[in-house]
């Protein structure tokens, strides 16, 4: 997936969470073996080529491929599966695999929280300390080294965190009616949510929207707030983040 994970995990018997850490560590892998659209013996890659059909491929591309049909229609075509015309779903195996990686280690018994981190999107599951709870810094795209906001997940079993923007990767997000790269007037959107699979689509199509059209779209979806920060220093925030803010 060409980027950096973290995981922390809070409790559970040492030897136990070892082993489900390397089992997740070598799932990631997997994951980037059979999606990454960079590998020409991805099945993503032989799928796009068509050398191999759905049903020869792993249930997951099948899962992944279905998630990503709904992220479309739920975001009326802002994101999508290709990439310039390719099929191309790691935009979407991204937060799947992170929230995955999650689930997977806050199964172990004994453990009371998890922090997933891949590439900046992050997935919180429980709490860190009975008396805290876990908060995710959301960088600030037109000040590097400052934050733009901080989440916490207080009272939230459950959150994730997503930021899609310009400022680390540059201009990467398709707009998917030219092909091209979008042209907005955002620099970066960070979607809070309980799902990162849900919050990094949302997060890329409502960059490749606008700040004008997005915000709208944003409140509409149950569950999810956002921040919007403009190349003109702007912020928007949904009706709700307020309340996760802290």
């Amino acid at each position: 997936m060409g980027t950096v994970f973290s995981l922390d995990v809070r409790g559970g018997e040492p030897d136990a969470v070892r082993a489900a850490v390397r089992e997740v560590v070598a799932g990631l892998h997997r994951v980037d073996a059979v999606f990454s659209a960079y590998r020409e013996d991805s099945q993503v890659s032989r799928l796009a080529a068509g050398e191999l059909t759905v049903g020869r491929c792993d249930p997951e591309v099948a899962e992944v491929l279905a998630l990503g049909a709904e992220a479309e229609r739920v975001s009326g075509g802002w994101f999508s599966t290709r990439y310039r015309g390719r099929l191309d779903p790691t935009g979407i195996v991204k937060g799947w695999s992170v929230r995955r990686a999650a689930l997977r280690l806050r199964a172990v018994e004994g453990v009371v929280g998890v922090s997933v981190n891949g590439g900046g999107d992050v997935q919180l599951l429980g709490v860190p300390a009975a008396d805290r709870p876990w908060r995710v810094g959301v960088a600030d795209p037109l000040r590097p080294g400052g934050l733009a906001a901080v989440v916490s997940a207080a009272g939230a079993p459950e959150l994730a965190v997503a930021t899609s923007g310009t400022a680390e990767r540059g201009a990467h997000i398709v707009d998917p009616r030219t092909a091209r790269s979008a042209v907005t007037d955002l620099v970066a959107v960070t979607v809070v949510a309980p799902d990162l699979t849900w919050a990094d689509c949302w997060a890329t199509a409502a960059f490749a929207m606008g700040s004008r059209e997005a915000l709208g779209w944003l409140e509409s979806l149950p569950g999810v707030e956002a921040l919007l920060i403009t190349a003109g220093d702007e912020v928007w925030c949904t009706g709700g983040l307020a309340a996760r803010l802290g």
